[in-house]
C-alpha cells in the first residue's frame, strides 16, 4: 500500500512538472522611445493599452516594459514628460507595465543642465536603454518602436 501511495504521489508530481514546463509562457513586449515627441510618447502608450486589452480579452497573461533613452527620456522626466498624468494612470490601473529610463542619458541630461533630472516615481533606471533591450530581446520579448 505504501508502494502505491509513493508511486502515485511520483506520477502526480511528474504530471505536473510535465504541465509546467509546457505552459503557455506570457507574451512580452519592449516598446522602445528614443524621441522627445508627444506623438511618439502617446503611441508607445496606446500599443501598451491595445496590446494589454487584446491578451486580456483572450486570457492571456502579457508583460509590457516601456524602455525610454536617448531625447525619449522627456517621457519619463517629472519635469519635462507631457505625458506623466497618463503614465501614473496606466502603472494604476496595470500591474504588468514597466517603465525604464536609461541611466547614461539621465546622466547626460544632469551633466549638461548642472542639475538633477527628476523622474516620474513610475520609472526605473536602467544603466543603459540600448543594453536593456538587448537583455529583454534575449529574454524573448519582441521588439516594437512606435
Amino acid at each position: 500500500m505504501r508502494t502505491m501511495t509513493r508511486a502515485a504521489g511520483l506520477a502526480a508530481a511528474l504530471a505536473l512538472s510535465a504541465t509546467l514546463a509546457w505552459a503557455e509562457p506570457a507574451a512580452k513586449v519592449a516598446i522602445h522611445v528614443d524621441e522627445d515627441n508627444v506623438q511618439t510618447m502617446n503611441m508607445a502608450l496606446n500599443n501598451a493599452a491595445n496590446i494589454a486589452r487584446h491578451y486580456q480579452g483572450q486570457g492571456r497573461e502579457v508583460v509590457i516594459e516601456i524602455v525610454a533613452c536617448g531625447p525619449g527620456v522627456h517621457m519619463l522626466r517629472q519635469d519635462t514628460s507631457p505625458v506623466k498624468d497618463r503614465i501614473s494612470t496606466m502603472a494604476l490601473e496595470m500591474d504588468n507595465i514597466r517603465f525604464s529610463a536609461c541611466l547614461n542619458t539621465v546622466q547626460a541630461m544632469q551633466q549638461k543642465a548642472q542639475t538633477d533630472v527628476p523622474l516620474v516615481s513610475e520609472a526605473e533606471e536602467a544603466p543603459s536603454g540600448a543594453v536593456r533591450l538587448m537583455e529583454l530581446q534575449y529574454d524573448g520579448y519582441a521588439y516594437l518602436r512606435p
